[in-house]
């Protein structure tokens, strides 16, 4: 490993012997490098050939997977085993996965698999070891580079790793375990956040020729009108003419974020020498960039919810009349359908992609919304799911960059 230390900077109480170094060849019977074969058997059956792509975040999966004609006996010299260890060897070299469940598997060609001696190693321990920058740094070092970059298995037998008692891996097994559990319960209760609110983004707005909404606060009966969105919005034409915003607070429009501080989001400016004619964009204002995104090709509109700053002259930047709550006007344009069908038609596309549609023009297109009373409303509903996304979102985030410092300090 090119590492010295024998104990780990963090440690569960009660453990304080050294760990031991060994070389991966005396805690492990290998396998062959898969099995391949082109031939047709008459005592044919039919076994899964797992692949590199059922490999997956310390997982074998079976998506997909082939089945193959194999004998007995093939079967038998490459089966798969729970317990086995997995490793791409060729292709997306390094990705790895454990067999946890008994299945009728022939490992590939372009697999190489080993099997831990159980009185040495707890496969578990080696998993979450194998995902540290310690050994991900050590694989580097063993990866052929050719035409077809790949590992070769002695190369991996040969490598030294250092171990704890079988206790104390269990111990670190157990806590990466729970730290995983949590990860993937912060990530589906994010999915499923995010499935309501797309849900709702389309049942919360008229469809078609509807003037009523499918899903209603209760007490709001009125239809929705159907108006052009200058009537609900004005270009404002505040510019920063007397220098009171410099390049610390020019803003960017991001499809997740939101309007957000350029420095602070992307980590410098990227204004020009003079930002005097940029548009000042007071909170509350609204922004439409006249830049393609992938799901937005005629640009996105956004709300600004933070502090005032400036935009430069390739974004719109409008003032909410008195009949319009401006964070009810995101959310309407949240639905990608929604935002590309409203400005499609308003925008020629410029040679460079650019949008080559102006400010009031952006305007005229038709939108259907409520009442002032509603639109407030529904903004407060969404603004309640976007927080509890965002507390997942944090708490998901934190889970993962604890995980990634106990990877490197956990481990010799």
């Amino acid at each position: 490993m090119g590492n010295n230390d024998k104990r780990p900077k963090i440690r569960f109480k009660g453990f304080n012997d050294d760990w031991e170094q060994h070389k991966v060849s005396e805690i492990t019977n290998f396998h062959k490098q898969g099995f391949y074969t082109t031939e047709s058997y008459n005592d044919e059956k039919k076994y899964y050939l797992l692949r590199g792509t059922d490999l997956t975040e310390n997982k074998l999966i079976l998506k997909d997977t082939p089945k193959i004609n194999a004998t007995e006996k093939d079967y038998q010299a490459f089966k798969a085993q729970i317990g086995d260890f997995l490793i791409v060897r060729s292709g997306t070299v390094g990705t790895y996965g454990i067999v946890y469940e008994d299945i009728p598997a022939i490992f590939g060609s372009y697999l190489i698999d080993f099997r831990f001696n159980k009185n040495q190693v707890i496969n578990e321990f080696f998993g979450y070891f194998y995902q540290s920058d310690l050994f991900k740094n050590q694989l580097k070092m063993i990866i052929q580079q050719s035409a077809n970059t790949n590992i070769n298995a002695e190369n991996i037998k040969s490598t030294f790793i250092k171990l704890p008692s079988l206790a104390e891996q269990k111990k670190i097994s157990d806590y990466f375990q729970n730290i995983d559990h949590l990860i993937s319960l912060h990530q589906r209760k994010l999915e499923k956040l995010g499935n309501i609110k797309k849900s709702m983004l389309e049942k919360m707005f008229p469809k078609d020729e509807n003037k009523v909404p499918e899903i209603r606060f209760k007490g709001f009966n009125d239809d929705w009108e159907q108006r052009k969105l200058i009537e609900y919005l004005a270009v404002s034409k505040v510019k920063n003419k007397d220098e009171a915003y410099n390049k610390d607070d020019v803003l960017s429009v991001s499809g997740d974020y939101g309007i957000v501080n350029q420095i602070e989001f992307q980590g410098r400016s990227f204004a020009g020498a003079s930002v005097t004619n940029y548009g000042v964009v007071a909170t509350g204002d609204v922004v439409y960039t006249k830049s393609p995104l992938k799901s937005n090709p005629y640009g996105i509109i956004k709300t600004n919810k933070g502090k005032t700053g400036i935009v430069s002259t390739l974004y719109a930047v409008y003032k909410p009349l008195e009949n319009t709550y401006p964070e009810f006007v995101q959310i309407y344009f949240e639905q990608d359908a929604r935002m590309n069908n409203y400005m499609h038609p308003l925008v020629n596309k410029g040679a460079k992609n650019d949008m080559k549609v102006s400010d009031e023009n952006a305007l005229k297109g038709d939108v259907i919304f409520p009442q002032k009373e509603e639109q407030i409303k529904i903004s407060e509903y969404f603004l309640r799911l976007d927080n509890l996304i965002s507390l997942h979102q944090r708490k998901l985030e934190k889970l993962k960059n604890i995980k990634k410092a106990c990877l490197e300090k956990m481990f010799v």
